[in-house]
């Protein structure tokens, strides 16, 4: 499957609420959903996620920090594991069961590590504070092609200069949603963002593999 280089962040999203999130999100082209674990009851969650839209997206859980998380994410059916961190021996379980591993990484060595240790992509967290002319230098000794996702503060002023120093894509959180919301807000929110992205990117940022 090929997916939209965009990952949807819902912290603090609730199970009433996940199945009419994840429809918004699918319509309007997002299919890379992460459910972070710090949410209320987040297995639930991503369990009625992967029951009703695991042909049509990636979904799994987001800061994801042991391997008995990786296991009870697995256990549903989930394939994408997101950590804040670069966690050896959480990257290889998840390989193991053969899912797909993006931790986060802030340093070189770290997202060297990452890949050693068989990532499939790296999450650069929080992209805010390193920005994109840093996030180029240490691109620079990266392997080629290594796909890198910026998280934290990213929104429709700076995302054309960071695809300018070739990220892969972005994690999108409050920019879309938040729990105070209402369903009509985040479906404008999400609408406006996709907007903005095509008419800022167009074909820009292919679809990707992961």
């Amino acid at each position: 499957m090929k997916y939209s280089p965009l990952i949807a962040i819902l912290r603090g999203i609730t199970p009433d609420k996940i199945l009419d999130v994840g429809e918004i999100l699918i319509d309007n082209g997002i299919n890379i959903i992460e459910v972070p674990l710090n949410s209320p009851n987040p297995l639930k969650s991503i369990q009625l996620l992967v029951d009703k839209y695991s042909d049509n997206a990636l979904l799994g859980a987001g800061t994801v920090l042991k391997i008995s998380e990786v296991h009870d994410v697995y256990n549903i059916g989930a394939k994408l594991i997101v950590s804040p961190n670069t966690d050896y021996d959480v990257i290889q379980k998840t390989k193991k069961l053969k899912m797909v591993s993006m931790p986060g990484f802030f340093t070189t060595s770290e997202a060297l590590t990452g890949l050693n240790a068989g990532a499939d992509a790296l999450k650069l967290f929080p992209a805010s504070t390193i920005g994109p002319n840093t996030f180029n230098a240490i691109n620079q000794v990266l392997p080629k092609n290594t796909k890198c996702f910026a998280v934290g503060g990213i929104n429709s002023e700076n995302m054309k200069e960071w695809v300018e120093y070739k990220i892969t894509g972005f994690g999108i959180g409050s920019n879309i949603y938040n729990p105070k919301m209402s369903l009509y807000e985040i479906k404008n929110k999400v609408e406006d963002f996709m907007k903005i992205y095509q008419n800022i990117f167009g074909k820009d940022l292919k679809k990707i593999s992961l």
